[in-house]
Protein backbone atom coordinates (compact mmCIF):
# COMPACT_ATOMS: atom_id res chain seq x y z
CA UNK A 1 0.00 0.00 0.00
CA UNK A 2 1.48 3.38 -0.86
CA UNK A 3 0.25 6.92 -0.93
CA UNK A 4 -1.85 8.57 1.81
CA UNK A 5 -4.04 11.78 1.54
CA UNK A 6 -6.01 12.28 -2.16
CA UNK A 7 -4.72 16.18 -2.86
CA UNK A 8 -5.17 16.03 -6.51
CA UNK A 9 -8.67 14.03 -6.76
CA UNK A 10 -10.41 16.30 -4.52
CA UNK A 11 -13.52 17.86 -6.63
CA UNK A 12 -12.97 16.09 -9.55
CA UNK A 13 -15.36 13.53 -11.14
CA UNK A 14 -14.81 10.01 -10.34
CA UNK A 15 -15.17 8.73 -13.82
CA UNK A 16 -13.17 11.10 -15.07
CA UNK A 17 -10.31 9.97 -12.47
CA UNK A 18 -11.20 6.10 -13.35
CA UNK A 19 -10.88 6.67 -17.20
CA UNK A 20 -7.67 8.69 -16.94
CA UNK A 21 -6.36 5.26 -14.89
CA UNK A 22 -7.34 3.07 -17.88
CA UNK A 23 -5.90 4.85 -19.86
CA UNK A 24 -2.78 5.47 -18.15
CA UNK A 25 -2.74 1.08 -18.06
CA UNK A 26 -3.80 0.87 -22.01
CA UNK A 27 -0.83 3.45 -22.77
CA UNK A 28 1.89 1.44 -20.68
CA UNK A 29 1.42 -1.35 -22.64
CA UNK A 30 0.97 -0.05 -25.91
CA UNK A 31 2.79 -2.06 -28.54
CA UNK A 32 4.85 -0.25 -30.82
CA UNK A 33 6.97 1.29 -28.27
CA UNK A 34 7.49 -2.01 -27.18
CA UNK A 35 8.17 -3.66 -30.80
CA UNK A 36 11.08 -0.91 -30.94
CA UNK A 37 12.68 -1.34 -27.71
CA UNK A 38 13.30 -5.05 -29.01
CA UNK A 39 13.92 -4.56 -32.71
CA UNK A 40 16.96 -1.75 -31.85
CA UNK A 41 19.21 -4.28 -31.01
CA UNK A 42 18.89 -6.71 -33.41
CA UNK A 43 21.31 -7.39 -36.32
CA UNK A 44 21.51 -4.78 -39.06
CA UNK A 45 22.58 -6.80 -41.78
CA UNK A 46 20.94 -6.49 -45.35
CA UNK A 47 18.19 -9.62 -45.78
CA UNK A 48 14.88 -10.70 -46.68
CA UNK A 49 12.85 -9.69 -43.86
CA UNK A 50 9.01 -10.66 -43.68
CA UNK A 51 6.75 -9.20 -41.21
CA UNK A 52 3.58 -11.12 -40.12
CA UNK A 53 1.51 -9.15 -37.69
CA UNK A 54 -1.41 -11.18 -35.96
CA UNK A 55 -3.73 -10.12 -33.34
CA UNK A 56 -5.97 -6.70 -31.72
CA UNK A 57 -2.35 -4.74 -31.78
CA UNK A 58 -1.22 -6.00 -35.76
CA UNK A 59 -1.41 -2.61 -36.69
CA UNK A 60 0.87 -0.51 -34.11
CA UNK A 61 3.10 -3.44 -34.09
CA UNK A 62 3.57 -3.72 -37.72
CA UNK A 63 3.88 0.46 -38.33
CA UNK A 64 6.59 0.07 -35.47
CA UNK A 65 8.63 -2.52 -37.58
CA UNK A 66 8.36 -0.79 -40.87
CA UNK A 67 9.58 2.44 -38.73
CA UNK A 68 12.50 0.46 -37.72
CA UNK A 69 13.50 -0.87 -40.71
CA UNK A 70 13.10 1.83 -42.52
CA UNK A 71 15.62 3.49 -39.70
CA UNK A 72 18.23 0.99 -41.20
CA UNK A 73 17.66 1.78 -44.28
CA UNK A 74 15.60 -1.05 -45.07
CA UNK A 75 12.52 -2.42 -46.08
CA UNK A 76 10.41 -5.58 -45.65
CA UNK A 77 9.96 -7.69 -48.58
CA UNK A 78 6.24 -8.88 -47.26
CA UNK A 79 3.83 -10.09 -45.01
CA UNK A 80 0.36 -9.40 -44.05
CA UNK A 81 -1.26 -8.06 -41.18
CA UNK A 82 -4.24 -9.24 -39.63
CA UNK A 83 -6.28 -7.25 -37.21
CA UNK A 84 -9.99 -6.54 -35.75
CA UNK A 85 -10.41 -3.97 -38.79
CA UNK A 86 -9.96 -2.35 -41.75
CA UNK A 87 -7.07 0.26 -41.17
CA UNK A 88 -4.67 1.92 -43.58
CA UNK A 89 -1.13 -0.43 -44.10
CA UNK A 90 2.08 1.45 -42.85
CA UNK A 91 4.14 -0.11 -46.04
CA UNK A 92 2.18 -1.01 -49.35
CA UNK A 93 3.69 -4.85 -49.21
CA UNK A 94 1.55 -5.35 -45.91
CA UNK A 95 -1.81 -5.71 -46.88
CA UNK A 96 -4.43 -5.41 -44.02
CA UNK A 97 -6.85 -8.06 -43.74
CA UNK A 98 -9.37 -7.64 -40.62
CA UNK A 99 -10.43 -10.47 -39.34
CA UNK A 100 -14.09 -11.45 -37.25
CA UNK A 101 -13.85 -11.86 -33.28
CA UNK A 102 -14.88 -12.93 -31.11
CA UNK A 103 -15.93 -15.77 -33.20
CA UNK A 104 -14.59 -16.73 -37.13
CA UNK A 105 -16.09 -15.50 -40.14
CA UNK A 106 -15.60 -15.12 -43.75
CA UNK A 107 -12.58 -12.15 -42.83
CA UNK A 108 -11.35 -14.83 -40.20
CA UNK A 109 -11.12 -17.13 -43.40
CA UNK A 110 -9.36 -14.62 -45.68
CA UNK A 111 -7.01 -13.75 -43.31
CA UNK A 112 -6.23 -17.14 -42.82
CA UNK A 113 -5.82 -17.64 -46.19
CA UNK A 114 -3.97 -14.82 -46.70
CA UNK A 115 -1.30 -15.66 -44.13
CA UNK A 116 -0.48 -18.93 -45.99
CA UNK A 117 0.05 -17.37 -49.10
CA UNK A 118 2.70 -14.86 -47.47
CA UNK A 119 4.07 -18.30 -45.82
CA UNK A 120 4.57 -20.13 -48.96
CA UNK A 121 6.91 -16.99 -49.96
CA UNK A 122 9.28 -16.81 -47.56
CA UNK A 123 12.16 -18.53 -48.14
CA UNK A 124 14.92 -20.81 -46.04
CA UNK A 125 17.22 -18.16 -46.02
CA UNK A 126 14.55 -14.99 -44.70
CA UNK A 127 13.89 -13.76 -41.49
CA UNK A 128 10.31 -13.57 -40.27
CA UNK A 129 9.13 -10.81 -37.49
CA UNK A 130 5.71 -12.78 -35.79
CA UNK A 131 4.04 -9.70 -34.16
CA UNK A 132 1.61 -11.86 -32.34
CA UNK A 133 -1.38 -10.56 -29.83
CA UNK A 134 -4.33 -11.52 -28.14
CA UNK A 135 -7.62 -12.03 -30.08
CA UNK A 136 -5.33 -13.80 -33.47
CA UNK A 137 -6.89 -17.58 -32.26
CA UNK A 138 -10.75 -15.82 -34.27
CA UNK A 139 -9.39 -13.54 -36.41
CA UNK A 140 -7.51 -15.75 -38.32
CA UNK A 141 -9.28 -18.89 -37.62
CA UNK A 142 -9.61 -21.36 -40.39
CA UNK A 143 -10.46 -25.01 -40.01
CA UNK A 144 -8.26 -27.98 -40.11
CA UNK A 145 -9.04 -30.44 -43.11
CA UNK A 146 -12.02 -32.30 -41.88
CA UNK A 147 -14.06 -29.42 -40.43
CA UNK A 148 -16.01 -27.05 -42.26
CA UNK A 149 -16.01 -23.10 -41.51
CA UNK A 150 -19.46 -23.32 -40.22
CA UNK A 151 -18.34 -26.89 -37.82
CA UNK A 152 -14.95 -24.67 -36.33
CA UNK A 153 -17.95 -21.58 -35.94
CA UNK A 154 -19.91 -23.64 -33.86
CA UNK A 155 -16.99 -25.19 -32.17
CA UNK A 156 -15.74 -21.67 -30.88
CA UNK A 157 -19.28 -20.42 -30.26
CA UNK A 158 -19.84 -23.46 -27.61
CA UNK A 159 -16.36 -22.61 -26.08
CA UNK A 160 -17.25 -18.99 -25.23
CA UNK A 161 -20.17 -19.87 -23.86
CA UNK A 162 -18.89 -22.42 -21.71
CA UNK A 163 -17.07 -20.76 -18.59
CA UNK A 164 -13.68 -22.11 -19.62
CA UNK A 165 -10.91 -19.68 -19.33
CA UNK A 166 -8.87 -18.58 -22.08
CA UNK A 167 -5.97 -21.24 -21.45
CA UNK A 168 -8.08 -23.79 -21.53
CA UNK A 169 -10.71 -22.63 -24.48
CA UNK A 170 -7.25 -22.08 -26.56
CA UNK A 171 -5.66 -25.71 -25.67
CA UNK A 172 -8.62 -26.94 -27.69
CA UNK A 173 -9.47 -24.34 -30.55
CA UNK A 174 -5.66 -24.75 -31.34
CA UNK A 175 -6.12 -28.42 -31.98
CA UNK A 176 -9.12 -27.34 -34.61
CA UNK A 177 -7.31 -24.44 -35.96
CA UNK A 178 -5.26 -23.95 -39.22
CA UNK A 179 -2.67 -21.90 -37.70
CA UNK A 180 -2.83 -23.01 -33.92
CA UNK A 181 -0.64 -25.22 -32.35
CA UNK A 182 2.63 -24.32 -34.04
CA UNK A 183 1.46 -24.74 -37.14
CA UNK A 184 2.69 -21.43 -38.25
CA UNK A 185 5.98 -22.27 -37.29
CA UNK A 186 5.85 -25.65 -39.02
CA UNK A 187 4.92 -23.85 -42.57
CA UNK A 188 7.91 -21.22 -41.79
CA UNK A 189 11.07 -23.98 -41.03
CA UNK A 190 13.66 -23.10 -41.89
CA UNK A 191 13.27 -19.80 -41.87
CA UNK A 192 14.32 -17.21 -38.93
CA UNK A 193 11.41 -16.67 -37.06
CA UNK A 194 11.85 -14.14 -34.48
CA UNK A 195 8.12 -13.87 -31.79
CA UNK A 196 7.32 -10.95 -30.06
CA UNK A 197 4.19 -11.12 -28.20
CA UNK A 198 1.95 -9.01 -26.13
CA UNK A 199 0.14 -11.03 -23.98
CA UNK A 200 -3.41 -11.53 -22.90
CA UNK A 201 -4.14 -14.84 -20.83
CA UNK A 202 -3.36 -15.13 -17.11
CA UNK A 203 -0.01 -16.87 -16.46
CA UNK A 204 1.67 -15.02 -19.91
CA UNK A 205 1.61 -18.85 -20.99
CA UNK A 206 2.80 -18.31 -24.61
CA UNK A 207 1.59 -21.41 -25.57
CA UNK A 208 -1.96 -20.18 -25.29
CA UNK A 209 -1.80 -16.79 -26.40
CA UNK A 210 -3.46 -16.69 -29.87
CA UNK A 211 -3.52 -20.38 -29.51
CA UNK A 212 0.46 -20.99 -30.08
CA UNK A 213 0.96 -20.66 -34.09
CA UNK A 214 4.91 -20.67 -33.44
CA UNK A 215 5.09 -22.56 -30.40
CA UNK A 216 5.20 -26.39 -29.40
CA UNK A 217 1.40 -27.56 -28.75
CA UNK A 218 2.34 -29.86 -24.74
CA UNK A 219 -1.15 -30.97 -24.72
CA UNK A 220 -2.38 -34.24 -27.13
CA UNK A 221 -5.57 -35.29 -28.51
CA UNK A 222 -6.37 -37.35 -25.41
CA UNK A 223 -5.71 -34.15 -23.50
CA UNK A 224 -8.18 -32.43 -25.47
CA UNK A 225 -10.86 -35.32 -25.11
CA UNK A 226 -10.47 -35.29 -21.19
CA UNK A 227 -10.88 -31.51 -21.31
CA UNK A 228 -13.73 -31.38 -22.99
CA UNK A 229 -15.65 -34.42 -21.00
CA UNK A 230 -14.68 -32.45 -17.89
CA UNK A 231 -16.30 -29.79 -19.02
CA UNK A 232 -19.54 -31.38 -20.01
CA UNK A 233 -19.02 -30.61 -23.95
CA UNK A 234 -17.67 -33.87 -25.32
CA UNK A 235 -21.10 -34.76 -26.48
CA UNK A 236 -21.89 -30.90 -28.20
CA UNK A 237 -18.81 -30.55 -29.90
CA UNK A 238 -19.38 -30.98 -33.75
CA UNK A 239 -19.76 -34.59 -34.59
CA UNK A 240 -16.74 -33.70 -37.20
CA UNK A 241 -14.72 -32.41 -34.42
CA UNK A 242 -15.14 -35.66 -32.55
CA UNK A 243 -13.72 -37.54 -34.92
CA UNK A 244 -10.76 -35.64 -35.64
CA UNK A 245 -10.17 -36.06 -32.11
CA UNK A 246 -10.33 -39.88 -32.26
CA UNK A 247 -8.49 -39.63 -35.31
CA UNK A 248 -5.51 -38.01 -33.78
CA UNK A 249 -6.00 -40.15 -30.35
CA UNK A 250 -5.47 -43.42 -32.48
CA UNK A 251 -2.53 -42.33 -34.27
CA UNK A 252 -4.23 -41.97 -37.41
CA UNK A 253 -3.96 -38.73 -38.06
CA UNK A 254 -1.03 -36.67 -36.81
CA UNK A 255 -0.11 -35.09 -33.68
CA UNK A 256 0.13 -31.08 -33.34
CA UNK A 257 4.18 -30.12 -33.53
CA UNK A 258 5.36 -30.87 -29.91
CA UNK A 259 8.23 -29.50 -28.18
CA UNK A 260 11.55 -31.01 -30.05
CA UNK A 261 10.07 -30.56 -33.49
CA UNK A 262 12.53 -29.27 -35.83
CA UNK A 263 10.01 -26.68 -36.52
CA UNK A 264 10.96 -24.61 -33.66
CA UNK A 265 15.01 -25.24 -34.25
CA UNK A 266 15.33 -21.38 -35.74
CA UNK A 267 12.28 -20.00 -33.73
CA UNK A 268 12.79 -17.12 -30.56
CA UNK A 269 9.97 -16.10 -28.20
CA UNK A 270 9.61 -13.09 -26.53
CA UNK A 271 7.36 -11.42 -24.45
CA UNK A 272 7.20 -7.87 -24.62
CA UNK A 273 3.63 -6.37 -22.85
CA UNK A 274 1.55 -8.35 -20.27
CA UNK A 275 -1.55 -7.61 -17.94
CA UNK A 276 0.90 -6.94 -14.51
CA UNK A 277 2.96 -4.37 -16.78
CA UNK A 278 -0.54 -2.28 -17.15
CA UNK A 279 -1.63 -2.63 -13.40
CA UNK A 280 1.76 -1.53 -12.20
CA UNK A 281 1.42 1.69 -14.32
CA UNK A 282 -2.06 2.64 -13.52
CA UNK A 283 -0.79 2.14 -9.62
CA UNK A 284 2.14 4.39 -10.10
CA UNK A 285 -0.12 7.31 -11.58
CA UNK A 286 -2.89 6.59 -8.94
CA UNK A 287 0.23 6.58 -5.97
CA UNK A 288 1.33 10.20 -7.99
CA UNK A 289 -2.66 11.43 -7.64
CA UNK A 290 -2.25 10.96 -3.40
CA UNK A 291 -4.08 7.63 -3.57
CA UNK A 292 -3.45 5.00 -0.76
CA UNK A 293 -3.30 1.86 -4.08
CA UNK A 294 -2.99 -1.41 -4.01
CA UNK A 295 -2.65 -4.06 -6.57
CA UNK A 296 -4.21 -7.57 -6.28
CA UNK A 297 -1.36 -10.38 -6.46
CA UNK A 298 -3.90 -13.03 -7.42
CA UNK A 299 -5.83 -12.75 -11.30
CA UNK A 300 -9.07 -12.23 -11.13
CA UNK A 301 -10.57 -15.38 -12.57
CA UNK A 302 -13.70 -17.28 -12.39
CA UNK A 303 -17.49 -16.36 -13.33
CA UNK A 304 -17.59 -12.81 -14.13
CA UNK A 305 -21.22 -12.04 -12.14
CA UNK A 306 -19.35 -13.61 -9.00
CA UNK A 307 -16.48 -11.86 -9.20
CA UNK A 308 -18.01 -8.53 -9.15
CA UNK A 309 -20.03 -9.43 -6.58
CA UNK A 310 -16.42 -10.28 -4.58
CA UNK A 311 -14.58 -7.49 -5.81
CA UNK A 312 -17.67 -4.84 -4.44
CA UNK A 313 -18.01 -6.39 -1.59
CA UNK A 314 -14.33 -5.98 -0.59
CA UNK A 315 -14.71 -2.39 -1.54
CA UNK A 316 -17.45 -1.88 0.81
CA UNK A 317 -15.68 -2.92 3.54
CA UNK A 318 -12.53 -1.14 2.90
CA UNK A 319 -13.92 1.84 1.42
CA UNK A 320 -17.54 2.64 2.63
CA UNK A 321 -18.74 5.13 4.19
CA UNK A 322 -22.40 4.85 5.24
CA UNK A 323 -22.21 7.62 7.80
CA UNK A 324 -21.30 10.25 5.24
CA UNK A 325 -24.41 11.56 3.37
CA UNK A 326 -22.57 12.87 -0.08
CA UNK A 327 -19.38 11.16 -1.52
CA UNK A 328 -16.01 12.51 -0.60
CA UNK A 329 -13.24 12.77 -2.53
CA UNK A 330 -11.75 9.19 -3.03
CA UNK A 331 -8.48 8.27 -0.96
CA UNK A 332 -7.56 4.37 -1.47
CA UNK A 333 -7.47 2.73 -4.80
CA UNK A 334 -7.66 -0.74 -5.50
CA UNK A 335 -6.51 -2.88 -8.65
CA UNK A 336 -6.87 -5.91 -10.09
CA UNK A 337 -6.25 -7.70 -13.59
CA UNK A 338 -6.90 -11.05 -15.16
CA UNK A 339 -9.76 -11.83 -17.03
CA UNK A 340 -13.43 -13.78 -15.86
CA UNK A 341 -15.35 -15.82 -17.90
CA UNK A 342 -19.34 -16.08 -18.37
CA UNK A 343 -21.13 -19.30 -18.64
CA UNK A 344 -24.36 -19.55 -21.06
CA UNK A 345 -27.45 -21.30 -20.48
CA UNK A 346 -29.62 -22.81 -23.59
CA UNK A 347 -31.54 -19.48 -23.75
CA UNK A 348 -30.43 -17.10 -25.99
CA UNK A 349 -27.75 -14.38 -24.65
CA UNK A 350 -28.42 -11.07 -24.54
CA UNK A 351 -25.73 -7.97 -25.57
CA UNK A 352 -22.96 -7.77 -22.82
CA UNK A 353 -19.07 -8.85 -22.50
CA UNK A 354 -17.29 -10.43 -19.17
CA UNK A 355 -16.34 -7.02 -18.07
CA UNK A 356 -20.00 -5.51 -18.40
CA UNK A 357 -21.49 -9.02 -16.42
CA UNK A 358 -18.98 -8.33 -14.16
CA UNK A 359 -19.49 -4.50 -13.44
CA UNK A 360 -23.34 -4.91 -13.25
CA UNK A 361 -22.75 -7.74 -10.72
CA UNK A 362 -20.78 -5.35 -8.62
CA UNK A 363 -23.39 -2.82 -8.84
CA UNK A 364 -25.99 -4.87 -6.94
CA UNK A 365 -23.52 -4.97 -4.27
CA UNK A 366 -22.55 -1.23 -3.92
CA UNK A 367 -26.48 -0.37 -4.19
CA UNK A 368 -26.75 2.93 -1.85
CA UNK A 369 -23.03 2.96 -0.93
CA UNK A 370 -21.50 6.21 -1.05
CA UNK A 371 -18.48 6.86 -1.95
CA UNK A 372 -16.89 3.37 -3.59
CA UNK A 373 -16.78 3.85 -7.40
CA UNK A 374 -15.16 0.82 -10.01
CA UNK A 375 -14.41 0.52 -13.35
CA UNK A 376 -14.07 -3.15 -15.23
CA UNK A 377 -12.71 -2.96 -18.68
CA UNK A 378 -11.20 -4.67 -21.63
CA UNK A 379 -7.60 -3.17 -22.75
CA UNK A 380 -8.52 -3.71 -26.39
CA UNK A 381 -11.61 -1.12 -25.84
CA UNK A 382 -14.02 -3.73 -26.72
CA UNK A 383 -15.67 -5.91 -24.42
CA UNK A 384 -16.94 -9.00 -25.87
CA UNK A 385 -19.28 -8.10 -28.68
CA UNK A 386 -20.11 -4.74 -27.95
CA UNK A 387 -18.50 -0.79 -28.70
CA UNK A 388 -18.04 -0.67 -25.07
CA UNK A 389 -14.89 -1.40 -22.91
CA UNK A 390 -16.51 -2.05 -20.04
CA UNK A 391 -17.90 -0.19 -17.34
CA UNK A 392 -17.87 2.53 -14.39
CA UNK A 393 -20.73 1.89 -11.91
CA UNK A 394 -20.91 3.21 -8.11
CA UNK A 395 -24.01 2.84 -5.47
CA UNK A 396 -26.65 4.68 -7.92
CA UNK A 397 -26.28 2.52 -10.99
CA UNK A 398 -28.53 0.09 -10.05
CA UNK A 399 -31.31 2.06 -9.15
CA UNK A 400 -30.68 4.31 -11.86
CA UNK A 401 -31.42 1.23 -14.25
CA UNK A 402 -34.52 0.46 -12.19
CA UNK A 403 -36.10 3.84 -12.40
CA UNK A 404 -35.82 3.99 -15.99
CA UNK A 405 -37.76 1.01 -16.70
CA UNK A 406 -35.13 -1.61 -17.24
CA UNK A 407 -35.09 -5.00 -14.09
CA UNK A 408 -31.27 -5.13 -13.18
CA UNK A 409 -31.19 -8.35 -11.96
CA UNK A 410 -33.47 -10.22 -15.01
CA UNK A 411 -29.98 -8.50 -17.64
CA UNK A 412 -27.83 -9.95 -15.36
CA UNK A 413 -29.59 -13.60 -15.56
CA UNK A 414 -29.75 -13.22 -19.08
CA UNK A 415 -26.36 -12.13 -19.88
CA UNK A 416 -27.82 -8.79 -20.86
CA UNK A 417 -26.13 -5.84 -19.25
CA UNK A 418 -24.98 -3.73 -22.34
CA UNK A 419 -28.48 -2.44 -22.22
CA UNK A 420 -29.06 -2.05 -18.31
CA UNK A 421 -25.69 -0.30 -18.06
CA UNK A 422 -26.37 1.73 -21.23
CA UNK A 423 -29.97 3.11 -19.97
CA UNK A 424 -27.88 4.31 -16.52
CA UNK A 425 -25.44 5.69 -18.49
CA UNK A 426 -22.50 3.82 -17.05
CA UNK A 427 -20.96 2.32 -20.13
CA UNK A 428 -17.14 3.17 -21.05
CA UNK A 429 -16.87 3.90 -24.89
CA UNK A 430 -12.98 4.49 -25.63
CA UNK A 431 -12.51 3.03 -29.18
CA UNK A 432 -10.06 0.12 -29.96
CA UNK A 433 -6.88 0.95 -28.00
CA UNK A 434 -4.64 -1.29 -29.95
CA UNK A 435 -3.08 -3.21 -27.51
CA UNK A 436 -4.56 -6.41 -25.85
CA UNK A 437 -3.57 -7.75 -22.14
CA UNK A 438 -7.02 -9.08 -20.72
CA UNK A 439 -9.11 -6.65 -18.28
CA UNK A 440 -8.68 -4.29 -15.61
CA UNK A 441 -11.01 -3.48 -12.55
CA UNK A 442 -10.06 -0.51 -10.76
CA UNK A 443 -11.78 0.54 -7.49
CA UNK A 444 -11.61 3.87 -5.11
CA UNK A 445 -13.26 5.17 -2.06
Amino acid sequence: MTGSAAPFVAGRPVRELLTELYTVATSAVNPGPAVAQRLAPLDRSPRRRWILALGKAAIPMARAAVETLASWGQEPVGGVIVGPAAEAAPHGCLPVVPGDHPEPGPGSLAAAEALGEAARRIGAEDEVWVLLSGGASSLLAAPVPGLTPAELTALYRLLLGSGLDITAMNRIRKRFSRWGGGRLAAALAPALVRVFVVSDVIGDDLASIASGPCVPDPSTAADVRRLLADAGLWDRIPDAARRLVLATASGETAETPKPGDRAFARVTLELIASNRLALEAAARRAAELGLATEVAETPLAGEAWATGASVAAMLVQHCGRGDIPQPAAPSRCFIWGGETTVTLGDAPPGLGGRCQELALAAARVLDGIPGVTLLAAGTDGRDGPTDAAGAIVDGRTWRAVAAAGRDPARDLAAHDAYRSLDTAGALLKVGLTGTNVMDVVIGVG
